[in-house]
């Protein structure tokens, strides 16, 4: 594990990391500068958009601070610069967890284990990659045919509703196996994945009952911290 941090924070990986996220700082600011020059044409004063730069950039800190605890966990695994790296472009710490743990597994090691080396680690960061590399390509090809394909979809509920279920489906396949193979290791694990099961579906349902949409945002961090605190006190 030593060997694999010293790869995972390693110089070239900063360089690296620091290039793909100045890319996505320069974007922002030519966003914000490009929606200041077009504010005049729809009626908006130079004060409305400070003040909507201002609530935005307020309002992005509750779904940054979600996932924290996360963040925390991926950097004791894959490095500093690489969890920057991800994050910073995909933002989606539940989808750079799943592959980062699906690629360790590929090259026969669990994340984070005592058997984890650096083939592994260098697996689950192609496989962190090149799973988001999808979604990059396909914005940087289609974004202008999006539009067409929603109003396509849309036009009937029936067509929106396989989506749905399609997209949520695939999401309970991936956790369903990551979280049986976890299972079968022994009476532990299991009560920790039982304990999160019940603990995420009370949280969702508060969320929902209430109207609470931060609570949907903070949910996954606050699973992993109920996790880690039953796997601490039942090890």
């Amino acid at each position: 594990m030593e060997q694999v941090m010293q790869i995972a924070n390693s110089f070239p990986l900063w360089i690296l990391a620091s290039l793909v996220v100045g890319v996505v700082i320069f974007q922002a600011l030519v966003f914000i500068r490009l929606a200041s020059r077009t504010s005049p044409s729809v009626g908006m004063t130079s004060q409305e958009v400070k003040a909507v730069i201002r609530s935005g950039a307020i309002s992005s800190l509750g779904p940054s601070l979600a996932i924290v605890f996360v963040v925390i966990s991926l950097i004791t695994l894959i490095g500093n610069p690489v969890t920057l790296m991800r994050i910073g472009i995909i933002g989606s710490a539940t989808i750079e967890t799943v592959g980062a743990s699906l690629g360790s597994q590929a090259a026969g090691a669990e994340l984070g284990s005592a058997n984890y080396t650096p083939q592994a680690f260098t697996t689950a960061v192609w496989v962190m990659c090149l799973g988001g590399m999808g979604w990059l390509l396909f914005t940087a090809l289609f974004t202008k045919s999006l539009g067409k394909i929603q109003n396509k979809v849309i036009t009937k509920t029936k067509n929106v509703n396989t989506l749905k279920l399609v997209s949520t489906a695939a999401m309970l396949g991936a956790f369903s196996y990551l979280g049986a193979s976890e299972m079968v290791k022994g009476l532990s694990e299991s009560i920790v994945l039982f304990v999160t099961f019940i603990g995420m579906s009370i949280i969702m349902w508060m969320a929902n009952r209430f109207k609470l949409s931060w609570l949907k945002e903070w949910s996954l961090g606050l699973i992993v911290l109920l996790g880690l605190m039953v796997g601490y006190f039942i090890s």
